[in-house]
């Protein structure tokens, strides 16, 4: 027998109130939940955006462990341990996670579990013997001992608490997958500043060898003005190039620190607690081509689309829970009760009393309210799906943003490489002319400027490719978060979602 999902209209006859009862007992009321079906995708890029070196893949077939180790670094390895350690914001969503995991248990106990209140009490009255009909008798005043207990279980006949349950644990699955989307972004996010560090570091090296080029040709400059040789003109033009190559220096010095500061804060620590290691390019080696799960899978792994799910799922078990306060509720009570007047009688057997049997409790005089309360309930399910919807769209959205942009990374690495190159060959032509007595030292010292800038494209190119492969892997990969490190997130889910 399969109960309906819809509620009765009017309890208004016995037949009524039978049939309900009858139909509340056969199943757990509401709708069940089914998770939505993933997008009918198979990638991620729009017709005519630029394919980068990202491969589809099957999701057995990527590699295990955490996924920043893909980029080869044991600096980065120690310093993302540190901050899964000491990171504040992800201990907060840990806390925020346990105190889920409680609510789900307090939730399961309470429906499970039956209630028992226990009650004393001692109190002085005066009988009013004229209320009852006894006119002319004195009214006189006594003492009331009384003790007892009572407890009552429900049996839960429409499912109401079971749905209870169920929104506890899909809650409780929903702040699990928070605090995976928050462990990749603190992972995320500490790549991302240590290649951010590297990259400066590298751009601050080709800038102090540029610099001592520009002095060198202005040594050349004062040389040959000594001599006659060269314009003042030239040795201006020259000033002025040291010098605006000189101001790039601070504004990288300055992103260098901001960069080291703010992994600081990832690690929770203070600036002056503690200090990131010289992360350099050459510590950093990614594989070649960027590995990419299939959409289908890729949605199943996601978390912050596993939340969004996980809140569907609780809010769709809501509406069970408003749909059950329409059928009746029975309950079995029991209770025991010693009463006396004095003391010393407490204990007779005259003096107990008890009850036991079922407690019915009719929704008759509330409907409209209820029906309330359902209505919120199926607005508030809707507005999750929406939410659920929107997720995933934005997700998708996110991995074809980074997938383009290293496309575009590739093209400009790939000219800036052609640029160099070209660059090299000319310093090496000025410089062979220059042994054979045919060229100028001056032009020997303008192209090695030449190869400077060339390398200084290069770095800035390489490190956003860098950056964007870090993103990348980020908003791609599962939180599989190392053995090392404490973290509730698979108790969680066993039972939660």
């Amino acid at each position: 027998m399969r109960c309906p999902n819809r509620i009765p209209n009017r309890i208004k006859t016995p037949a009524g109130f039978i049939a309900a009862l009858g139909l509340s007992a056969c199943a757990t009321v509401g709708p069940n939940f089914v998770p939505p079906a993933p997008p009918a995708v198979t990638g991620y890029l729009m017709a005519g955006d630029l394919v980068s070196s990202v491969t589809m893949l099957n999701p057995e077939s990527r590699r295990a462990g955490p996924w920043w180790e893909a980029l080869g670094s044991a600096d980065l390895n120690a310093v993302m341990m540190a901050a899964l350690r000491g990171n504040q914001t992800l201990a907060t969503a840990e806390a925020t996670l346990e105190q889920a995991r409680v609510e789900a248990e307090r939730a399961r106990v309470a429906a499970r579990s039956p209630s028992v209140t226990v009650n004393a009490a001692a109190s002085r009255d005066r009988i009013n013997t004229s209320a009852f009909g006894f006119g002319g008798f004195p009214s006189p005043t006594i003492n009331l001992f009384s003790v007892g207990a009572a407890t009552s279980y429900d049996l839960d006949l429409a499912g109401g608490a079971r749905r209870r349950i169920e929104a506890a644990g899909a809650a409780q699955a929903a702040q699990g997958y928070r605090t995976d989307a928050a462990y990749l972004t603190l992972t995320g996010n500490v790549a991302l500043a240590a290649v951010k560090i590297a990259g400066l570091r590298e751009q601050l090296a080709a800038l102090q060898t540029l610099e001592a080029d520009d002095q060198a040709m202005i040594d050349i400059d004062r040389r040959a003005d000594a001599a006659g040789g060269v314009s003042t003109a030239s040795g201006v033009a020259d000033r002025a190039q040291l010098a605006q190559d000189q101001a790039l220096t601070p504004v990288v010095t300055q992103n260098l620190a901001l960069a080291r500061h703010a992994l600081a804060l990832l690690a929770g620590k203070t600036p002056s607690q503690w200090a990131p290691p010289d992360f350099a390019f050459a510590q950093f080696t990614p594989p070649a081509v960027v590995p990419l799960d299939l959409p289908s899978a890729w949605v199943r792994n996601r978390p912050d689309i596993l939340a969004a799910e996980a809140d569907l799922h609780a809010d769709t078990a809501r509406i069970g829970v408003a749909t059950a306060d329409f059928y009746p509720d029975v309950k079995l009570t029991a209770s025991f009760t010693q009463m006396a007047l004095k003391p010393s009688t407490f204990l007779d057997y005259g003096s107990s009393g008890w009850n036991f049997g079922p407690t019915l409790t009719m929704p008759i005089l509330s409907a409209r309210t209820r029906r309330v309360h359902l209505a919120a309930a199926q607005t508030q399910a809707r507005l999750s799906m929406a939410r659920y919807r929107q997720t995933v769209l934005t997700a998708f959205a996110q991995v074809a943003d980074v997938l383009t942009a290293i496309g575009h990374d590739d093209e400009r690495l790939v000219a800036d490489r052609r640029y160099e190159t070209a660059a090299q060959t000319g310093l090496r032509d000025a410089q062979t002319a220059f042994d054979l007595g045919g060229g100028p030292r001056q032009a020997v010292v303008q192209a090695r400027r030449r190869l400077d800038r060339a390398g200084l494209a290069r770095i800035e190119s390489q490190g956003r490719r860098l950056m964007d492969v870090v993103e990348l892997y980020a908003v791609t990969s599962a939180a599989d978060r190392p053995s090392t490190v404490d973290h509730p997130i698979a108790a969680t889910r066993a039972g939660g979602h």
